[in-house]
């Protein structure tokens, strides 16, 4: 179980993370950057450098000076690490308002203020007139992007909280097996429903997305849709769970392939070359090793027997369930897997006849090699 941070472990956290951030923005001569999180677009990055769960703009500034602006003044007295808090109540809710006052505090050099590449034109345009003092930049290549690719490399922190939701996963992941033997779970919504139970008895705050059941008949899709029905789980044949839960904000993402009853031999052919793309490419998941390569490797296997994966091998998890890097081929060839990555390793195989079959671990990649941070397999049952 992982050990709880104090508080001044935590401000510490989020201070080095703003400093190394800062010194990208002096690279590039940036006074200010605006981070926004709400319902029209969540931006992970508030979470990041704050500890503040969601609904509020940031932003930081070159001289290091930080101000975040919730729309929930008492949860983020609670929660976020941060030089001031300014709730947007006394602005109205009007958080361009906010953002103008706040910034007329702040001392500049350049009066570059960048925003999110993510920004609507027209949001855009709401931001040059009334941010008319100021030089905004909205743009592709900038410092946001700087702050995801600090996101792909995990610090010690986020590593324990991920560990510490794959831990929870596997317990999970134990019980649905003992249910599964004791006749407990019967339907696809049965596995759904503990899941979504036990991860909040464990101290979660969700799970990580929609949980995805699907028996038999279902099993063929890549994510089942819906999610989970009354249908019956797992059946004879090939029945797929996946699923994540969420500690801190950080997400664990597994899948279980549940084999019951007596096959075909088409099926098994399908459980053997999804185990053995899976051994194979964990392998690859080593430091230095190009990310295209493992996404190559699961490619060719699939290949020789005739059989394609109708998706990528894997993806960064953390403060969201798909993010960068990327395992596939069309990754960049000077991508590779770097120490503090955690990434999915998920091959998978689907037929609309014989049902579908998906092995998914989550892996940290260290300096020696990896270290599978969950245990979800494929289980076999008479």
């Amino acid at each position: 179980m992982m050990k709880e941070a104090t508080r001044d472990q935590l401000a510490k956290v989020y201070l080095d993370r703003r400093n190394k951030f800062i010194k990208k923005m002096k690279a590039e001569n940036i006074d200010a950057v605006i981070f926004e999180d709400n319902e029209d677009k969540r931006d992970p990055s508030v979470r990041y450098f704050t500890g503040h769960p969601s609904d509020a703009a940031l932003i930081i500034g070159q001289g290091g000076t930080s101000v975040l602006i919730p729309w929930d003044e008492n949860l983020a007295r609670k929660n976020a690490f941060v030089e001031r808090i300014i709730p947007s109540t006394r602005y109205e809710r009007n958080t361009l308002r906010a953002i103008k006052a706040v910034l007329g505090t702040m001392k500049f050099s350049s009066q570059k203020i960048e925003i999110s590449p993510a920004t609507p034109y027209p949001k855009f345009l709401e931001y040059v007139d009334e941010l008319s003092a100021w030089d905004i930049l909205c743009r592709e290549k900038g410092v946001h992007e700087c702050a995801a690719k600090m996101r792909e490399i995990k610090d010690e922190y986020e590593i324990e909280c991920v560990k510490e939701a794959a831990r929870i996963g596997d317990l999970i992941i134990q019980q649905i097996e003992r249910q599964i033997k004791s006749g407990k779970i019967k339907t696809e919504s049965d596995v759904a429903l503990l899941i979504e139970k036990e991860c909040r008895i464990h101290g979660c705050e969700k799970t990580g997305f929609d949980t995805l059941a699907a028996g038999p008949e279902r099993s063929f899709a890549i994510h089942a849709f819906p999610g989970y029905t009354s249908g019956e789980w797992p059946g004879k044949g090939l029945s797929i769970l996946d699923f994540g839960v969420v500690y801190k904000g950080y997400t664990s993402d597994t899948t279980l392939t549940v084999a019951k009853g007596k096959l075909k031999p088409e099926q098994k052919k399908l459980l053997d070359l999804v185990q053995k793309a899976y051994n194979e490419c964990l392998e690859l998941y080593k430091k230095d090793v190009p990310i295209k390569a493992a996404a190559a490797k699961a490619d060719e296997i699939f290949n020789k027997a005739r059989r394609a994966m109708p998706h990528g091998l894997g993806h960064g998890i953390g403060l969201e369930i798909h993010e960068a890097p990327f395992v596939r081929q069309r990754a960049a060839p000077e991508a590779v897997f770097k120490p503090g990555m955690i990434v999915t390793l998920e091959p998978g195989l689907y037929d609309p006849n014989l049902g579908g079959v998906r092995l998914e671990n989550d892996v940290l990649i260290t300096e020696e090699g990896n270290e599978v941070l969950t245990k979800s397999k494929i289980l076999v049952l008479d």
